[in-house]
C-alpha cells in the first residue's frame, strides 16, 4: 500500500507486533499481516483448509505453524495501492516465497535465545508461543532459521524498541544522518 513496501519477519516473540505498533505510533502505514492477511491453508496449493482437517490437527503446533499463510490475492492489491509513501508489512507466513520479491526490502528481527525464552515465558496460553509445545517449536525455528526469508537483512531486536525502529527506518531511508 505504499510507493515503497517493506516486510518485517522474525520468529514468534522477536518483536514484530511491537515494531508494528511503534511504527504506527510514529505515523507510518502498517499492515499486520498475521491479522489482516492470514488464513489457514495448504502451504503447497494455497487452498484453504477444510474445518475437518483443522479440527483434527489444531492442537499440533507444527501443523498450525505450517498452515499459517498470507492471502496473496489480498496482498497484491494492497502492495499496488500507492496512497502511502511507505508501508510496513509485519508478520510471518509459510508462503512468503510466493510474494517476497514484491517487497522493496525484507528485514528479519533477530534476538538471542535468552531474550526469546524470556519473551515467550510472558505470553498467555491463548497466544501462539504460550504453551510448552509451541515454545519448543519456536525455539527450534529460532535455532535452525528454517523460516527466515533468504537474503533478508538482520535487525538486532534485543535493543530497546525505539532503537530497533530507528535502525529499521534508517535502513529504509526514512531517517538520515543530517
Amino acid at each position: 500500500m505504499g510507493i515503497r513496501n517493506y516486510l518485517i519477519e522474525g520468529v514468534s516473540g522477536s518483536g514484530k507486533t511491537s515494531v508494528a505498533t511503534e511504527l504506527q505510533r510514529r505515523g507510518y502505514h502498517v499492515v499486520h499481516g498475521d491479522r489482516e492477511l492470514a488464513y489457514r491453508g495448504d502451504p503447497l496449493t494455497g487452498e484453504p483448509l477444510d474445518t475437518a482437517a483443522w479440527d483434527k490437527n489444531c492442537d499440533d503446533p507444527a501443523f498450525v505453524h505450517a498452515h499459517h499463510l498470507w492471502d496473496v490475492g489480498k496482498l497484491r492489491p494492497v502492495l499496488a495501492d500507492q496512497c502511502h509513501a511507505v508501508s510496513f508489512f509485519c508478520g510471518g507466513s509459510r508462503n512468503f516465497y510466493q510474494f517476497i520479491a514484491l517487497f522493496d526490502d525484507v528485514f528479519v528481527l533477530e534476538i538471542d535465545l535468552n531474550t526469546l525464552i524470556g519473551r515467550l515465558s510472558e505470553r498467555p496460553e491463548d497466544e501462539f508461543g504460550g504453551r510448552p509445545a509451541e515454545r519448543d517449536l519456536i525455539l527450534r525455528l529460532h535455532a535452525t532459521k528454517e523460516d527466515s526469508p533468504p537474503n533478508a537483512r538482520s535487525i538486532d531486536a534485543t535493543r530497546p524498541l525505539e532503537t530497533v525502529v530507528d535502525d529499521l527506518l534508517t535502513r529504509c531511508g526514512e531517517i538520515t544522518g543530517d
